[in-house]
């Protein structure tokens, strides 16, 4: 199949810079709304079958005007959700956030004080993508979180050394997919950037 995965839009606590991560979340601004409709206009020749969010209000505020321009329903999957900031959230300092994620390579059981774990993060999420696969779709779009969808794609995908450094994941950003949790994926696009088909 293939999946696009989208950042939400923009959220006062995006604007702010603080971390963001619990049920329900900040709504999206004038802006965020703003690019809602403009992702929904960019998507709308892409064929998807199904909608997915996960359970914050931004992204299921990011899928409505895709989800209406289509005719679809958006289905909500709590696995999507971000990566949990625990005793960090809210916090503007992302320093020890984003160093106990960056260890998940060589450490998944190392956990976010009041948080996610590699491996808690890991487990929800790849849950939530092998249901969507597992539904039969050829095409679908699942409107999630800037540090979840890079985590994952840095697990799932057999990406070429440093291709995520300096790479940036800007609102309504999508990271297009192709393949199935057993065969494996595959990175087509990273936002506008079309990748070679022999990475």
């Amino acid at each position: 199949m293939r999946l696009l995965l989208v950042r939400h839009g923009q959220t006062a606590a995006n604007v702010a810079r603080r971390l963001d991560t619990a049920r329900p979340g900040f709504d999206l601004t004038e802006v965020g709304r703003e690019q809602a409709v403009a992702l929904a206009h960019r998507l709308e020749h892409e064929r998807l079958d199904a909608i997915y969010a996960s359970d914050l209000v931004r992204t299921q505020q990011t899928a409505a005007p895709l989800a209406a321009t289509l005719g679809l329903g958006v289905v909500v999957l709590p696995g999507l959700r971000e990566i949990q900031a625990g005793d960090y959230e809210m916090s503007t300092d992302w320093g020890p956030y984003v160093e106990t994620v960056a260890t998940w390579h060589d450490d998944p059981t190392r956990a976010i004080p009041g948080g996610d774990s590699g491996v808690d993060f890991l487990t929800r999420y790849r849950r939530a993508i092998h249901r969507i696969a597992a539904s039969g779709h050829e095409r679908a779009v699942a409107v999630s979180h800037g540090a979840a969808i890079r985590v994952w794609c840095s697990f799932a995908l057999d990406l070429p050394a440093g291709f995520l450094d300096g790479r940036r994941m800007d609102n309504t950003l999508v990271v297009t997919v192709e393949g199935d949790p057993d065969a494996g994926w595959r990175l087509l696009s990273w936002g506008d950037e079309p990748v070679p088909h022999d990475r």
